[in-house]
């Protein structure tokens, strides 16, 4: 096998366990703790430090990968989220918020960590030009979303199985497979072999800058309703843990399906001596501003009070494929962007402009449901789509 195909599968197999493990501990803490009698917004606080730290961890991560080796950042971010599983074993009775806020915290960092990791690798092993880059980033992000959603059921069937702590033990028995798969990685993947400042994670070109506004808002607008919002909303007219899990499972496997095979679903853009560029901002200011649309016509149909269970169902269907071909001209667009040289600090600093908005999202998921219902979760999303399609305006002027 192609030195370059397997370092890509090998990658790839390690994001695939860890977001099995991440879309399930998600799912088992909303459940739990749920049942334990938390209010929304306190739920959500719960991962106030997974997403902090998420911010933290992609700025120091990109640095480090660029010092140590990707497979370094990968390798650490792995056994972090093994530890962060085992201390989710403990009895109910220590499960404190403040104790759950620290077990998040050390798995926000960890998710950080080989995201960025995995990301920022591809860049570094796919030397055939963009057409490549852009069918192994739109697959290692599509395959790994549509394990998240694998990893929502997995939680909700393993709360039922083997209850919460016998779930965490699991997971982590699960993602050692993944920390042995890093062992075979090159040592110093994409390391550069000039000393680096950490001043120098702060991107300072308009590109990447732009790109990374337009994500705080494009994820925050996302997870404003689908984080606490939605799986609260669906428990409390009467769904059981497992079609919930089930329910969101289906639709994030769906949404990373169409994320893998965007590169298929859209129009391809060469140069005049026919060297494929793949999209462009424009491609991105378009598919943000369509995001509107399954918003708009969610709110439209709860306001005439429609069924609610079909109105979620087909609305959210609309906008996953939506949003999922939005989110793959992104991942694209900062590879793009990048030089080899700078390639792990820029996808650390546009991946905490990720967590920033997923941390915006999902307070505000839990504040907004709790006080304005799912209506009002939906509303801030909208307001969140317009900003991102502004912010992408300014981009697409840059490539002009």
């Amino acid at each position: 096998m192609h030195t370059a195909l397997r370092q890509y599968l090998t990658i790839t197999g390690n994001y695939w366990l860890f977001t099995l493990t991440d879309g399930a501990i998600r799912m088992l803490v909303v459940l739990h703790f749920y049942q334990l009698g938390y209010s929304p917004f306190a739920i959500a606080m719960l991962f106030v430090f997974y997403e902090f730290f998420g911010i933290v961890t992609n700025l120091a991560g990109g640095w480090m990968g660029a010092r140590l080796g990707l497979n370094r950042t990968m390798q650490l971010g792995t056994a972090v989220q093994i530890g962060a599983l085992l201390m989710l074993t403990v009895p109910d009775a220590w499960l404190t918020v403040a104790y759950v806020m620290i077990a998040q915290a050390l798995s926000g960092i960890a998710k950080d960590l080989n995201k960025m990791s995995a990301k920022a690798g591809v860049k570094m092993i796919a030397r055939q030009g963009n057409a490549q880059l852009f069918r192994w980033v739109a697959w290692i992000t599509g395959s790994k979303n549509a394990l998240k959603g694998a990893g929502f059921f997995l939680g909700a069937v393993l709360l039922a199985w083997l209850g919460f702590q016998g779930a965490m033990a699991a997971l982590a028995a699960m993602l050692v497979i993944g920390f042995l798969m890093t062992l075979t990685l090159p040592t110093g993947l994409g390391a550069i072999k000039k000393k680096t400042s950490p001043e120098s994670i702060f991107s300072r070109e308009p590109a990447i800058n732009w790109l990374s506004a337009a994500r705080v808002f494009l994820f925050g607008a996302r997870d404003v309703w689908f984080v606490v919002a939605l799986p609260v909303f669906l428990v409390s007219i009467g769904w059981d843990f497992h079609w919930v899990g089930a329910y969101l499972a289906l639709w994030v496997i769906g949404y990373g399906l169409v994320q893998s095979i965007a590169p298929r679903l859209m129009a391809s853009r060469t140069t005049q001596a026919n060297v494929y560029e793949g999209p462009g901002a424009n491609v991105a200011t378009g598919w943000t501003f369509a995001l509107v649309l399954p918003l708009a016509a969610i709110l439209a149909a709860l306001s005439l009070e429609m069924t609610q269970a079909w109105v979620i169902t087909a609305g959210l269907a609309f906008f996953g494929v939506i949003f999922a071909i939005n989110s793959a001209t992104h991942s694209f667009l900062i590879l793009r962007y990048s030089t080899d040289d700078k390639t792990s600090m820029n996808v650390g600093f546009y991946y905490a402009a990720n967590a920033t908005g997923r941390l915006m999202g999902t307070v505000l998921s839990g504040f907004s449901y709790q006080w304005l219902g799912l209506a009002g979760s939906i509303g801030f999303a909208m307001l969140f789509v317009l900003i991102a399609a502004v912010l992408t305006l300014r981009l697409s002027a840059l490539e002009t």
